[in-house]
């Protein structure tokens, strides 16, 4: 659900709401400000107009200064006049007289500001003010003389009209908008799936092919439409793709030759490296009968030809992991025994320091299991400093009968560098240059963890918190019954 949520569909559509939702509150808003408006202003100009004219046909009964009875009457004619539009009139003359309507009814929206207004700018002015909860329309209109000079006469007439009906005509636009915006986003959500299906369809094919290639199937190719974005990036997979595909069926060209032609110089070295090895072991035991330089000779030449003879078995044994004929031939055994064996052909047994538990009945190779125990033990005597420990130590079995077989190797030595633990199970690989000489090939190691890795393990280099190396080859146990 929360992958659902954050994927590119879901952000896709909600993005396309909010827009919709922006659109549709902007327009409702626009909408709504220029009808309120226009309602209001009719209501406005009616409300002056209709006032003006009132005005206009009353005040000129008038005589000024207007007495107290004429200006009730005037505002009474006023009121009278006014009763379409609803209003509240009332007079005022000078600073002292004022109609009674005022005195016994305080009115509500005619404010200290309207009424300085009207008295500074000698115009008529107006405003919309809320009085308790509820809109009013406040106009005040002075009386002027007529004539070329338009004098203050001193009388100005004020009304009052609630916006009532006015409120309501804004309401129900305000009811109707809000009726409306949910119909809208849903109506929305339609467009904005069909859209994110259109984006998201070839995406998804993007990401199929992406991970056909992923899996090797380098003649994955997208099927290109338009001339969008998405058809350009389309375009650009085809064409990564086709361009892997030349280079990996290159590498894999120029692997093939490199396995092939260490395979059948190994195999074409083994026969002339069988006779001179039997020579040099003959060789090997005359040499005490020979003068010194011809001994010391002999033995460079037995021992070089023993470092050869290792290195092209080593490059065998290798072109068989590549080739992918290395197979297992599993045996059921004791595994202290079996490293015991490793050690004692070797005679190591003296240099090291065995912790092998007896009794440990495993269904594993033999003859790989030397080979890593050969090459993890001989590199660190070599390489290491003493004293080397080797351990054997297995995990308790599960129900199914499985567990783990761990064989680790420790030594005292330096360590391994950081730099080159990265390295370390690499093929001729040697931390140190000077070494390019020694009796190593470089493929000790990478040979030990092919060998683990077709137990189905892993073979680790790290230091130990103490000092020195420790390699350990991790191994799950298999059932003894499959043996």
């Amino acid at each position: 659900m929360r992958g659902s949520v954050r994927g590119l569909r879901a952000r896709l559509v909600v993005a396309f709401l909010l827009v919709a939702a922006v659109s549709s509150l902007t327009t409702a808003a626009l909408t709504f400000r220029e009808a309120r408006r226009a309602i209001l202003q009719r209501s406005q100009d009616t409300a002056v107009n209709a006032l003006r004219a009132q005005v206009d046909s009353l005040a000129p009964d008038l005589t000024f200064p207007p007495s107290q009875a004429a200006l009730e009457n005037f505002v009474h004619q006023i009121n009278g006049g006014g009763q379409a539009q609803g209003w509240t009139a009332y007079a005022t003359y000078g600073d002292e007289t004022t109609a009674p309507d005022v005195a016994d009814t305080a009115p509500e929206a005619i404010t200290s500001g309207l009424r300085d207004a009207v008295s500074k700018r000698g115009v008529p002015v107006f405003q919309r003010v809320d009085v308790a909860g509820r809109p009013w329309l406040a106009i005040g209109m002075p009386v002027t003389y007529a004539g070329g000079e338009r004098e203050q006469s001193g009388l100005a007439v004020y009304a009052e009209l609630p916006l009532t009906a006015e409120k309501t005509n804004i309401d129900a636009l305000i009811q109707a908008a809000e009726r409306g915006a949910l119909p809208a986003l849903a109506l929305s959500l339609v467009p904005a799936l069909l859209a994110a299906q259109g984006v998201l369809r070839p995406v998804r094919k993007l990401r199929r092919a992406a991970g056909d290639l992923a899996a090797g199937r380098l003649d994955t190719r997208l099927g290109v439409r338009g001339g969008d974005e998405l058809a350009e990036l389309s375009r650009s997979f085809n064409h990564m793709a086709a361009t892997l595909e030349e280079n990996v069926i290159e590498l894999r060209r120029l692997e093939a030759t490199a396995r092939r032609f260490a395979s059948d110089v190994s195999h074409e070295l083994r026969t002339p490296l069988a006779a001179m090895t039997a020579v040099t072991d003959v060789l090997d035991e005359d040499a005490d009968t020979l003068d010194p330089d011809t001994a010391a000779a002999v033995r460079l030449v037995s021992e070089e030809t023993g470092k050869l003879v290792r290195m092209v078995e080593d490059l065998m044994e290798v072109s068989r992991f590549d080739a992918g004929a290395a197979a297992l031939h599993l045996d059921e055994v004791d595994a202290a025994e079996t490293v015991r064996k490793s050690l004692h052909a070797r005679g190591w047994l003296d240099q090291v320091r065995a912790e092998l538990p007896e009794h440990t009945r495993v269904s594993l190779d033999p003859r790989r299991i030397d080979v890593v125990v050969a090459n993890l033990v001989g590199n660190a005597l070599r390489h290491g400093g003493g004293p080397v420990r080797v351990t054997l130590r297995t995990t308790p079995r599960a129900a199914d009968g499985t567990g783990r077989l761990v064989i680790e190797v420790a030594d005292r030595g330096p360590g391994i560098a950081p730099e080159v633990l990265p390295h370390i199970f690499e093929r001729f690989y040697k931390a140190d240059a000077a070494r390019a000489r020694s009796e190593g090939s470089g493929l000790g190691l990478a040979i030990a963890a092919e060998n683990v890795r077709l137990h189905g393990g892993e073979l680790r280099a790290a230091n130990a918190p103490g000092g020195g190396a420790v390699f350990t080859a991790d191994m799950p146990l298999r059932p003894l019954e499959q043996s």
